[in-house]
């Protein structure tokens, strides 16, 4: 019994971090207390391949404004996220529409990215409990390997996750999305990484997924900078429905 409990012990603490540290590590350092970048997101599909360029503001989890740069047609269009609620605007028809809870993991933009990916709405150390259960390579690189299963009262969709953390410098390197049935959905991996406004992440991320041949999408940061002031108004529909 003794023996059974170091086993224990030494899978959940490693090195003296548990892996609710390690995984708020590798999260924050895709973060920041705030964030504002230029992201160009790739979506492949067996049919085509779409080009969006984005200009992103962050305010922890808590608040997020995407505009769109580009293809011309989808210019200005605009993503808006407060607290719990968010809302899209459609520059060319002049609408805003609120976006319900139900439709948080659903497609953004026809991508392989959620909404909640996009406007960082999960907590991951809030939503789920977390153990180490190993170590992995990922892209040569040595991985914990911490699994995430939803608390009972967690508003997520996923049944489990799998989440690689670089050992060397605790960035994210992969992550595995699984369906309550144990299917995986979904796996983003993380990689070239990069140094924006003196911190080091991964600047490409690529979601690719395991249920329909041949779709994929891939974020690449072109511009990053962390822990900035950024005006209120940002975050506000004033912002959200005006015309650039």
């Amino acid at each position: 019994m003794k023996s059974m409990l170091m086993i224990l012990i030494c899978v959940i603490v490693v090195n003296g971090q548990t892996a609710e540290e390690i995984i708020k590590k590798a999260e924050n350092s895709l973060k920041g207390k705030t964030a504002h970048g230029v992201i160009e997101m790739i979506v492949e599909t067996p049919d085509f391949t779409r080009e969006i360029e984005m200009e992103s503001w962050w305010e922890g989890n808590e608040k997020a404004l995407i505009v769109i740069k580009s293809p011309r047609k989808e210019e200005g269009n605009k993503t808006l996220k407060i607290g719990n609620e968010m809302w899209n605007y459609l520059k060319n028809t002049e609408t805003t529409i609120k976006v319900p809870p139900s439709m948080m993991l659903q497609s953004w933009n026809g991508s392989d990215f959620t909404n909640d990916d996009l406007v960082r709405e999960s907590n991951l150390n809030d939503d789920y409990t977390m153990k180490i259960i190993g170590e992995e390579k990922v892209n040569d690189e040595l991985c914990w390997k911490i699994e995430l299963n939803p608390k009972p009262s967690a508003p997520v969709v996923w049944g489990k996750l799998f989440y690689y953390v670089r050992k060397t410098d605790e960035l994210p390197a992969k992550v595995e999305y699984y369906d309550e049935k144990g299917k995986k959905i979904r796996t983003m991996l993380l990689t070239n990484i990069k140094k924006f406004n003196g911190r080091l992440i991964p600047s490409e991320w690529s979601m690719v997924s395991n249920v329909k041949d041949g779709r994929s999408t891939i974020i690449k940061i072109k511009e990053m900078e962390f822990d900035i002031n950024i005006n209120s108004r940002i975050f506000s529909f004033s912002e959200l429905e005006r015309g650039n």
